[in-house]
């Protein structure tokens, strides 16, 4: 498996917007799949997660998030939502190829780029999978995509196709005989 890295955050979000892009008129005042939040605030909250880890591998510290914040102004439409969710991948993107595999910055411990990356990817991901079950529009992330982060940030995650599996890593889907997961924590942080 090779290293997780800006390339993956890029794929994801163009995933994202190929998806998402021709319902951006649709009604996203509605839940977004599971999730109490409005699809229009998951996608908010993408844009938010991306900035955020930009900060925190481009500043590097070592024991708390920045105290900064994303506010996507509330009347903003879907397709404005998706553009800021656009930027903030293009600076995590941009923070991570410049910093190299053995950069850290804190993310409940020490957090190598690879694991800034993987998070950027599986907070794509994952949110654009809740948002498509809102809209009801049928999709699965990419296999290749999801196994970058199940090999990242969920090593003890069980065979099977990498889609689906991630899904019920993060309490979202069934797994042959697994009881769905109602709780989880994904291992971002390195042994140092």
């Amino acid at each position: 498996m090779r290293y997780i890295d800006n390339r993956d955050v890029n794929e994801a979000v163009t995933e994202m917007m190929r998806v998402l892009g021709p319902h951006d008129a649709e009604d996203w005042s509605v839940p977004a799949g599971p999730l109490e939040w409005s699809c229009w605030t998951t996608a908010a909250h993408i844009a938010h997660d991306l900035l955020a880890y930009a900060g925190q591998i481009a500043a590097r510290p070592t024991d708390a998030y920045l105290p900064f914040d994303l506010a996507v102004r509330p009347d903003s439409s879907p397709r404005e939502v998706l553009q800021v969710v656009t930027a903030c991948a293009g600076l995590l993107g941009s923070a991570l190829a410049t910093a190299g595999p053995e950069a850290r910055a804190w993310h409940w411990g020490p957090c190598d780029s690879s694991g800034f990356a993987a998070m950027g990817v599986a907070e794509v991901l994952l949110h654009t999978h809740d948002i498509t079950q809102g809209l009801g529009v049928p999709w699965l992330p990419p296999a290749p995509l999801c196994a970058a982060v199940l090999h990242r940030l969920f090593p003890e995650a069980p065979p099977g196709d990498p889609a689906h599996v991630l899904l019920w890593c993060t309490g979202r889907g069934d797994l042959e005989d697994r009881p769905r997961r109602t709780s989880w924590i994904w291992r971002a942080a390195v042994a140092e």
